[in-house]
């Protein structure tokens, strides 16, 4: 399908080609995104109207900072909690095309609105469960999330879903992103947590107020 690609669209295409280095395949998929959920958010509301222009930094690239925490293995498993319109999944998904993403919301219209998405740009990594995260019973090396629920209530139905052994430079667990004060909310996690301030990476200024959290799980 051919679609519109406009000014704002290429400007967060750019910023991606800065940041990551793409495949040909990618170069051509990342900038889809922008007409294909500005069509889909038409019909179905996955992200707020008003925040739809700011799709490429408010949810792509903000999505692909936990590629930043960790550069996944070949092979990797990812469980994407609570992930709406597919975000952080989708971004991920194309980011690393040799991993598997389970993308998971218990809102069917979300989910539908990420799979035909995905299914629009050929991704064929992604599998979507239309399911409450506590019946999820698959097990994975890690589990991704994007302000879906509290630190503690992720930690709580995701830590079931873990697998035990490792094949990644961080051992597997919970890298999920934040946005605001984290002190409190990290608290009980403190001895173990690690916590990234998003504007080490990214200039703008959505990202000085933004958080990666990532969490060991066992």
């Amino acid at each position: 399908m051919t679609e519109t690609i406009n000014n704002l669209d290429l400007a967060g295409v750019e910023v991606i080609k800065e940041h990551f280095s793409l495949t040909p395949l990618q170069v051509q998929q990342f900038p889809l995104l922008g007409e294909l959920y500005r069509d889909w958010n038409a019909k179905i509301n996955v992200i707020s109207r008003k925040d739809i222009d700011n799709l490429y930094p408010h949810h792509i690239i903000h999505s692909l900072a936990i590629a930043k925490v960790l550069n996944f293995e070949q092979g990797t498993t990812l469980l994407d909690v609570g992930t709406g319109g597919g975000f952080p999944g989708i971004p991920l998904a194309i980011l690393f095309p040799n991993c598997e993403f389970t993308l998971l919301d218990s809102v069917g219209k979300k989910i539908k609105v990420a799979s035909e998405v995905a299914n629009a740009i050929g991704l064929k990594n992604v599998t979507f469960v239309n399911d409450r995260m506590e019946n999820e019973k698959g097990l994975y090396d890690f589990a991704v999330s994007r302000a879906a629920m509290s630190l503690s209530d992720l930690v709580k139905v995701c830590k079931k879903n873990i697998a035990k052994t490792d094949k990644n430079a961080l051992p597997n667990g919970l890298i999920c992103l934040k946005g605001g004060d984290m002190q409190a909310e990290l608290q009980p996690f403190k001895k173990y947590v690690t916590l990234y301030n998003l504007s080490e990476f990214f200039t703008e200024e959505y990202f000085k107020t933004k958080n990666a959290v990532y969490l060991p799980l066992r």
